[in-house]
């Protein structure tokens, strides 16, 4: 127990500072993985400075909680479904981006937002908060890559978290080399990722062929038993 604590003062927060640029998704669901892919590319073409934390937080969900309390300023891109055409790029910022509602927003909603609530449970919530989300337009293909429409979009979406750096006063410097370091696991690199997976008719796509009863037809082609 602190000594403030033991006094029945309130313990004293360390201050925070800092931006945490936070990629979330599963990037073996297709376009689920667009905000990791984006975190990623920032990545390798941005420099950014000391106080700027880049993180693939997959699906780690609550566990990103520490991260997001610990900084003043978080940028998160993700996957959003606010019904509009696929690929559309939408910002929502600070009081745009709801802890909760009954409204579902990110493909992440219940974990997301319940760590956005925690957050605010804890007086720790950024000062500054920037969601990037782009319209999904493929989800249930199993061991797949971001589609066409959302693919097109990663570009886009690097440069708006770059501009909001701009405009919180961080400078982002384009690299001039490779970063040596990785925000990911080297299988999950897009070009690895994409040159290594098994093809459709290899691995089933859409799940498990036992548990969702489908099988190989004539030619590889997959028919409901």
């Amino acid at each position: 127990m602190t000594a403030a604590a033991s006094s029945g003062e309130p313990a004293v927060q360390a201050p925070r500072v800092g931006v945490l640029v936070l990629g979330i998704g599963n990037v073996l669901w297709a376009d689920e993985g667009f905000g990791v892919r984006a975190v990623q590319a920032l990545h390798q073409r941005w420099q950014t400075p000391p106080e700027v934390r880049l993180v693939d937080g997959g699906t780690q969900g609550l566990y990103l909680l520490d991260a997001v309390c610990e900084a003043s300023h978080v940028i998160v891109l993700d996957a959003i479904d606010f019904a509009l055409p696929p690929g559309t790029l939408e910002v929502f910022r600070d009081d745009e981006v709801p802890v909760w509602s009954d409204t579902v927003m990110s493909l992440h909603q219940a974990s997301f937002q319940e760590l956005l609530s925690l957050a605010r449970l804890r007086d720790r919530f950024p000062q500054r908060i920037t969601l990037i989300g782009v319209q999904p337009a493929v989800l249930d293909d199993l061991g797949g890559s971001l589609s066409p429409q959302v693919r097109a979009r990663v570009d886009e979406a690097v440069a708006l978290a770059v501009a909001e750096l701009a405009a919180w006063g961080v400078a982002a410097v384009p690299r001039t080399a490779p970063p040596e370091d990785t925000l990911s696991a080297d299988a999950l690199d897009l070009h690895r990722y994409e040159g290594e997976r098994p093809s459709a008719d290899d691995a089933c796509r859409v799940g498990d062929a036992r548990f969702l009863n489908q099988v190989h037809g004539p030619g590889g082609s997959r028919e409901h038993a």
